[in-house]
């Protein structure tokens, strides 16, 4: 087995050295990830935990260029993903026979995704669900910066399934300036937040497989969780996050038990952070 005496390399210099750098380190076979896996678990072994991430950093790599649209240093998205994949290794169990690539995506991606709230800034266009979706859509598919023509209108809204003059007012719109990724709303309006909208590349690695291990954990985790709350709680969770159509505002809710919308939202917060501890919990 490969033992790696340097320390993992750091995005911060060059670029285009760091890259053929993390693309040279080999990748583990099964066997040895398992092995390695088990040395830092049972016997915290640091040294094979780096091996575990110095393995890996290229799927890092691969993908923090799902994000170069949003206008962030790819150094910058590499080494929050890289921060992604040393929490999967701390994590990661090997006697669940997935594979670590698979399990890593989750956090590399959430990593990045927290990074770019914290410091993307975008146009504020929107004031619907639809509109934000369109915008970051339309966003993904644009060829360049340059004005699209009548016929790359009418292929975007095709292919959209909405209208050419929505397309040709959302491109207007992504010339503005920039303002807050996360949209203010001070009347208590449930917001929604356009990360939600942040493009995933279909040939991420392992991407199949994580979406496998993801739904049979949330299926299972879930339930639990839901189980965990009291009736009231139970309800708002479930009318305002596992409907597929006409979510419930905080407004509805708070006509329906006759309180607050801030009192909706604190029983909210407090039943989903009981929930991910549930979660967490079961995944453990």
């Amino acid at each position: 087995m490969t033992s790696y005496a340097l320390p993992i390399p750091s995005a911060s210099g060059s670029l285009e050295s760091y890259i053929q750098t993390v693309n040279s380190f080999p990748i583990l076979s099964q066997q040895e990830e398992t092995a390695l896996a088990r040395r830092f678990r049972k016997h915290d072994d640091l040294d094979a935990a780096r091996q575990l991430i110095v393995s890996h950093l290229r799927v890092v790599v691969a993908i923090a260029r799902g994000y170069l649209g949003y206008g962030l240093p790819q150094a910058d998205l590499i080494q929050e993903g890289n921060i992604g994949l040393m929490k999967a290794v701390k994590r990661f169990d090997p006697e669940r026979g997935v594979r670590l690539v698979s399990f890593a995506v989750h956090w590399i991606r959430a990593e990045i995704h927290e990074f770019v709230l914290r410091n993307w800034r975008i146009v504020k266009i929107a004031t619907t669900k639809a509109q934000r979706k369109l915008f970051f859509n339309l966003r993904s598919m644009k060829p360049g910066l340059n004005t699209l023509g009548s016929e790359e209108v009418k292929v975007m809204a095709r292919q959209l399934g909405v209208k050419p003059e929505e397309v040709v007012e959302m491109e207007t719109r992504l010339g503005g300036q920039d303002v807050a990724l996360e949209p203010v709303n001070d009347d208590g309006e449930e917001a929604y937040a356009p990360i939600s909208y942040l493009t995933d590349a279909d040939a991420e690695p392992g991407r199949i497989l994580e979406h496998e291990q993801s739904a049979r954990l949330k299926s299972e985790g879930l339930q639990k969780a839901l189980a965990s709350l009291d009736a009231r709680s139970r309800r708002i969770i479930e009318a305002r996050w596992l409907r597929e159509q006409d979510q419930a505002t905080l407004h509805d809710l708070a006509a329906e038990f006759g309180v607050s919308a801030e009192r909706i939202r604190q029983i909210e917060n407090k039943a989903m952070q009981k929930m991910r501890g549930v979660i967490d919990a079961a995944a453990a």
